[in-house]
C-alpha cells in the first residue's frame, strides 16, 4: 500500500470515527484523543491528518456536503423533466436522505454549529442559494417554502431526540410533503396575491378622487 493510500485510509477513518462520537456522546466528547481511540489510530496519526478538533469538523461538513451535493444532482435529473418545482421536490428528497441516513450530514452541521458557529457560513450560504431557486420556481413561493419547513421541522426534531414519529410515519410525510398533486389546491400564485395585496390600496385612490 502506497503513502498516498495509507494517508486516505487514515483521513477516512478519522472521519467516521469523528461521526460516530458525536452521534453516541455528544459533539461535546468529540477530542482527538477520543478520535484516535475510536478509529484505533495512534494519536500522531490523528493529528498528522487533523491538527486541531474544528479541522474535523470542517473536513467533517465538507465530505458530507460533497456526498449530499452528489445527491440533490442525480435526484434533480431524475425529476427535473417531470416536476413543476424540481428544486423543491430535490431539496425535499435530500432532507429525507439527511433524515434516514445512518451517520447523517446533520450530526456534522449541528456539531459545527454548537462549537464553532462560523463554519455555518458555506452550507448556510448553500442554502440561501436553493432557497432563491425554489422561490423562482414556485407558483406559491410561500407554500414552497412551507412544504421546506416542515421537512426541516422532521429532520431536526428526529436529530434531537423530540419526535415522537415512527419511522414509518416520518416516510409518510416526507412522500406527503413531496407529492406535488396534494398542493395545488392551496398554491396562491403570486401575481394573484399582488393583485389583492394592492387593490385596497386602488380602492382608497378611487374614493379620494370622488371626493
Amino acid at each position: 500500500m502506497d503513502n498516498a493510500t495509507r494517508s486516505e485510509r487514515s483521513r477516512n477513518a478519522a472521519l467516521e470515527a469523528a461521526i460516530a462520537i458525536i452521534a453516541r456522546d455528544g459533539p461535546g466528547r468529540l477530542t482527538l484523543d477520543a478520535i484516535a481511540r475510536e478509529s484505533g489510530l495512534s494519536k500522531g496519526g490523528v493529528m498528522h491528518q487533523f491538527r486541531t478538533k474544528e479541522a474535523v469538523l470542517k473536513a467533517l461538513l465538507e465530505r458530507q456536503m460533497a456526498y449530499f451535493e452528489e445527491f440533490s444532482t442525480g435526484y434533480m435529473a431524475k425529476v427535473s423533466e417531470t416536476s413543476a418545482n424540481p428544486n423543491l421536490a430535490t431539496q425535499l428528497a435530500t432532507v429525507r436522505e439527511a433524515a434516514t441516513s445512518p451517520n447523517s450530514a446533520a450530526l456534522a452541521l449541528v456539531a459545527a454549529m454548537v462549537e464553532n458557529p462560523r463554519l455555518m457560513a458555506l452550507p448556510r450560504e448553500r442554502e440561501m442559494e436553493r432557497m432563491a431557486a425554489i422561490r423562482e420556481e414556485a407558483a406559491d413561493p410561500d407554500l414552497a417554502m412551507l412544504r421546506w419547513a416542515g421537512a426541516m421541522g422532521l429532520l431536526l426534531s428526529s436529530l434531537f431526540g423530540m419526535s415522537p414519529l415512527s419511522k414509518d410515519e416520518h416516510q409518510r410525510l416526507f412522500a406527503r410533503l413531496l407529492d406535488d398533486s396534494q398542493w395545488g389546491a392551496l398554491e396562491k400564485p403570486a401575481k394573484s396575491r399582488t393583485a389583492k395585496a394592492g387593490a385596497p390600496a386602488l380602492k382608497r385612490a378611487t374614493a379620494r378622487k370622488r371626493a
